[in-house]
């Protein structure tokens, strides 16, 4: 394979569950010539979904690496999941691609978890192209899944392909480039690609999408722009460097379709990878601030090229926690990185050893002596490190940026089955903390119960199973339920003095705390401290130690011990003595000020709320929405697709904990559901004291 950065491409594949993803992904590799036969979902012989629950339940679970070869070009490509619980995983793979395949569903078009996807790349201004797959399927439109992507996703589409045909007479694609007719053959799953004219009956057709393509590009190039007002003929070459030009920048998405299962048009999609989508050389330069010696950023940046000879900088972005030692998958971006060598972790600003360092091909680790700036890779030796971890050269400690993952919205109870496995699952609980930055683990302090926190049913269920099987530690689990928070509804205030005898030294505090809320989203973990004293009344060394009292005591609120968010807490006053502060006093009269004004300033009980998607033949579009009031959903539109509605709907998720099954019941198993999390919102005091009781 190329290791010509120009020639390499960083990609997932992202998409809805059951689009087509792994599939598409399968085909790849065979078409590339990393597997000598296709793998198929359904027969569980998949080489990116090679854990057994992934095998079983016929879904991604884990992202999965691959590199392979295409043409002149390498491709390292992760293959990610579509399920919603499993979000995450998407969210840590695309801060560290270059570009990404977006997959959508020929018949259903955009979908929930497309649309999270689409945001998640947006975020990190990841360019991308789209494959309308599934043009075999019954119900296949592409010019309808075209439109949703423009009418929900707010993207600018541009067609390359046209179907021919669709549902079982799917035959082919219409490439508007060259103005060719493309079909795949059969016997050679595919292999085989023949080139003919338009057929008569689509040649109009083809000839109005190709002026809308020749649109799109003069849009994003001056040179085609030109060519477009003088009405010179444009030749595919123009067109490919205006899409690309166009991709790059994210002003434009390139658009084929084809049938991943049938072997239909996986093929030009590699094309448009290598054609479209940038090599590292391509992106802008990292830019990330210099690391001081407590592992802390400072003000100045420095621009990380993807150059093998400049200094090393890596990003950790995922961790498959090991009894034997971590595999740690991280991009560099800038320099080399050694086998058996020493790095620094700027997170925690210890030095890290790399003894073994892999390229991955699903789950088979093949060993490297050496890799550079552009490689996606893993790595053994690391103990402390963790997802968004960065790993650079002492001699120039940089921080990268670190990775955002969205907060759990759901929990259960957990414990062993024998008193003698505590300490073992303890330890598996861990384990699984430093692999999934959407799981964690917390004591409740009424009950003494272990929780585990995750991201849905589905989630929980897994990294169960997970323990059992895989770690050996039989446990009992309670039934999920939903992971509650606090805030305040209210400004107000409360002063409180601290002045006590402790192992025969008086600590002294003063201080005036003004709480007031925060609305959710505006800043990071919706808390926010802020210090109005001067350094006349307190001393600055004083006040970290109030803003940790005001923290700590946030992680437990009034109404049911949730922690408390949405909220700005001020220091207005303080007061301290000239020997007898200490930082112990103000951080435990912080702690009571807060918890004081918490009871004055409203408190209030929030929930998470979840969008909800529901296709349904129309005979029970009736009794499903009644069921969905009954459960305190809010309808808010529903659309008619065919013979089919799709309701659209926020709930909370304390009301959807077995309506899957309720939903196959009502609809005899014709009806779907898609679900993911939305936002967290006040809970109707009715519902509140049914929960907690009265406050």
């Amino acid at each position: 394979m190329s290791t010509d950065l120009h020639n390499t491409r960083n990609i997932g594949i992202a998409a809805h569950i059951d689009a087509g993803k792994t599939t598409t992904t399968e085909r790849v590799l065979f078409y590339t010539g990393a597997t000598h036969a296709p793998g198929e979902v359904d027969l569980a012989t998949t080489k990116t979904d090679f854990d057994v629950q992934e095998q079983e339940r016929g879904i991604t679970i884990y992202s999965a690496a691959v590199s392979c070869p295409w043409k002149s070009y390498t491709i390292n490509l992760i293959d990610t999941p579509g399920h919603v619980d499993f979000t995450a995983e998407v969210e840590r793979c695309l801060r560290v691609l270059d570009g990404a395949v977006v997959v959508f569903d020929g018949k259903e078009g955009v979908e929930p978890q497309s649309e999270t996807v689409w945001h998640q790349a947006d975020r990190y201004n990841v360019p991308r192209i789209c494959l309308i797959n599934k043009m075999d399927k019954v119900g296949a439109d592409f010019f309808s899944s075209f439109d949703s992507l423009i009418d929900r996703l707010g993207a600018n589409p541009a067609a390359l392909q046209l179907p021919i045909g669709a549902e079982s007479g799917f035959e082919g694609v219409i490439d508007l480039l060259t103005m060719k007719a493309l079909t795949f053959e059969e016997a050679s799953k595919g292999r085989t690609i023949r080139e003919s004219d338009i057929p008569e009956s689509m040649s109009e057709t083809a000839r109005q999408w190709r002026h809308r393509l020749e649109e799109a590009a003069a849009e994003v190039c001056d040179d085609v722009m030109a060519k477009f007002v003088e009405e010179q003929p444009i030749q595919a070459d123009d067109l490919r460097a205006a899409l690309r030009q166009g991709t790059i920048s994210g002003r434009l998405q390139p658009v084929l379709c084809g049938s991943s299962l049938k072997f239909i048009g996986v093929q030009p999609v590699l094309d448009a990878v290598c054609d479209y989508l940038p090599s590292p050389l391509d992106m802008p330069p990292i830019k990330a601030p210099p690391a001081d010696p407590k592992g802390k950023g400072a003000e100045r940046e420095i621009e990380l090229r993807p150059d093998p000879k400049g200094p090393l900088a890596a990003l950790v972005f995922k961790i498959v926690a090991d009894k034997h030692a971590d595999l740690c998958f991280l991009r560099i971006y800038s320099g080399r990185l050694k086998a058996n060598s020493r790095v620094l972790n700027t997170a925690t600003n210890e030095k890290e050893n790399v003894s073994l360092l892999y390229r991955m091909f699903a789950k088979r680790r093949d060993q490297l002596s050496v890799a550079q700036a552009g490689d996606i890779v893993a790595v053994v030796g690391p103990r402390g490190v963790l997802s968004g971890h960065t790993l650079c050269d002492p001699r120039q400690p940089v921080l990268l940026e670190s990775i955002d993952f969205p907060a759990a919205v759901i929990s259960q109870s957990i414990e062993p089955k024998s008193s003698r496995d505590r300490d073992k699952l303890l330890a598996a609980l861990e384990a699984l903390s430093r692999q999934d930055p959407t799981f964690s683990t917390r004591t409740d302090a009424d009950t003494g119960q272990t929780l585990i926190f995750g991201m849905g049913e589905l989630h929980l269920e897994v990294l169960v199973r997970r323990l059992r099987e895989d770690m050996n530690v039989a446990v009992n689990v309670g039934k999920p339920r939903a992971s509650y928070r606090e805030t305040v509804t209210a400004a107000a205030e409360a002063h409180v003095v601290v002045n006590r005898q402790i192992g025969g030294k008086t600590h002294f505090a003063e201080v005036t705390l003004r709480v007031e809320p925060l609305p959710l989203g505006e800043v990071p973990g919706d808390t926010m401290f802020a210090n109005e004293t001067s350094l006349e009344e307190l001393d600055s060394r004083f006040v970290p130690f109030v803003d940790a009292g005001v923290r700590d005591a946030s992680a437990s609120g009034p109404r049911g011990g949730y922690p408390v968010v949405g909220w700005k807490a001020t220091l207005t006053q303080a007061r301290q003595h000239e020997t007898d502060s200490s930082e112990q006093a103000f951080e435990t009269a912080a702690g009571m000020a807060f918890n004081e004004v918490l009871h004055k300033a409203g408190p209030a009980l929030l929930e998470p709320i979840m969008d909800l998607q529901i296709h349904t033949p129309d005979d029970y579009f009736g009794v499903i929405s009644g069921d969905l009031n009954a459960r305190r959903a809010v309808i808010s539109g529903t659309d008619v697709v065919g013979q089919s509605r799709v309701i659209s709907a926020e709930i909370p998720l304390s009301e959807t904990f077995g309506y899957v099954t309720r939903l196959r019941s009502m609809s005899q198993g014709r009806a779907s559901v898609a679900m993911t999390p939305s936002h967290y919102a006040v809970v109707p005091e009715e519902v509140a004291l049914r929960l907690v009781g009265a406050p």
